[in-house]
């Protein structure tokens, strides 16, 4: 732990945890200078599917930080009524029609938990979440969650950098990579690839997939299960669907300007190919059969034509809990690792803000530590 009064602090990253982090350290008064190695979001922010929901099952920690991550959407939401890029019309599931369908199941255990859940017989999905084909809905029905919504990334990180820009915080984006600078055995800023140093109080490390990696640089092990992932944002279609709909084949929600964004992990699985220079090459067909699959969900099955792909590693930890705070071998360095990462978005930040400036541990990331890695667990 930091036993210093911090006065400054850099960040390596400019998603959605290094911007959320930095506005609410801002805000607290710290001088903050964040490093990206490009523009702002470009990194698995920008390539979120982005479904605020703490749906179906997990621990009861990362249960309750994900609906405090939805209370904070819920407040910003209050305070910005008319933007386009971030609303709560809910989240529509259902199973594919094999042994593995565990609707029922899920429903009732969302109901006991208190997460705001109905289930809905196929014949009447119209009526909850209008634009869904109701022939795609296999016969155990699927659970309307009306608490749930979506967020563009990017928009909201464009959103928290005017803010973090008026409380005097500073934006690198134009001299490459950083990589953390750790002396005399504690964290004491950031390098980037042009030789310039930036030097901090503190130092977070928030470059979504490449955080494991960077970590074991400076011997820290932190577990690792990022899969590639592929994002899909279509041409705008004027589709009246407004709810996130999350499919056996397809993961569908609306997105800003009548456009939406679309995914599934066996699309990536099968359509992207790492070449050896490090880049993607993406199988076209795999990509239109993917379109096929948002089309039969919808009503009207309509023809749905690429903007946009976005190709890239997203965060998973081993365990597929979220890895937040101190690295505590090393003083003053912080990591921000997670799945989900736009439902944590805001809370994590606002969390991470508050062990960083204070010193103190907050008790929602207690089970979250980074450690738990190297104690056998």
């Amino acid at each position: 732990m930091n036993d210093n009064i911090i006065t400054s602090a850099v960040i390596l990253g400019a998603g959605i945890f290094g911007v959320s982090t930095g506005v609410q350290l801002a805000r607290r008064g710290v001088q903050v200078t964040i490093i990206n190695d490009g523009p702002p979001a470009n990194g698995a922010s920008g390539r979120s599917l982005s479904w605020l929901n703490s749906a179906r099952m997990r621990s009861k920690p990362y249960h309750l930080l994900r609906v405090a991550g939805i209370d904070r959407y819920r407040t910003l939401a209050a305070r910005n009524p008319d933007v386009e890029w971030l609303r709560f019309d809910g989240g529509l599931t259902w199973d594919a029609e094999d042994e593995g369908n565990d609707i029922a199941r899920v429903f009732d255990y969302e109901v006991s938990i208190g997460y705001d859940a109905q289930h809905i017989e196929p014949g009447k999905v119209a009526v909850t979440t209008p634009g869904v084909d109701a022939d795609a809905v296999t016969s155990s029905g699927a659970i309307f969650n009306p608490g749930e919504g979506w967020v563009d990334l990017p928009r909201l990180i464009g959103h928290l950098l005017q803010e973090f820009a008026e409380l005097g915080g500073r934006m690198v984006t134009d001299e490459g990579k950083g990589r953390i600078l750790v002396e005399g055995g504690r964290a004491v800023g950031i390098e980037t690839a042009k030789g310039k140093r930036y030097e901090a109080d503190a130092v977070l490390l928030a470059t979504g997939p490449e955080v494991p990696k960077m970590a074991a640089e400076v011997g820290q092990t932190i577990g690792d299960d990022t899969p590639i992932a592929l994002l899909v944002q279509t041409k705008p279609l004027g589709h009246p669907l407004t709810a996130v709909l999350n499919t056996p084949r397809v993961a569908v929600r609306p997105a800003p300007g009548g456009a939406l964004s679309i995914d599934a992990d066996w699309a990536a699985d099968q359509g992207v190919k790492v070449k050896p220079d490090g880049t993607y090459q993406v199988d076209r067909s795999v990509v239109e059969a993917l379109l096929d699959e948002a089309s039969k969900v919808l009503d009207g099955n309509p023809k749905i034509d690429v903007a946009s792909i976005g190709i890239g590693g997203k965060p998973i930890p081993g365990d597929g809990e979220p890895v937040l705070g101190a690295l505590k071998a090393i003083p003053s360095y912080y990591v921000a690792f997670s799945h989900s990462g736009a439902t944590l978005g805001l809370i994590v930040g606002e969390l991470l803000a508050y062990e960083i400036a204070t010193g103190k541990e907050h008790p929602m990331l207690a089970t979250f530590r980074p450690e738990r890695f190297t104690q056998g667990r």
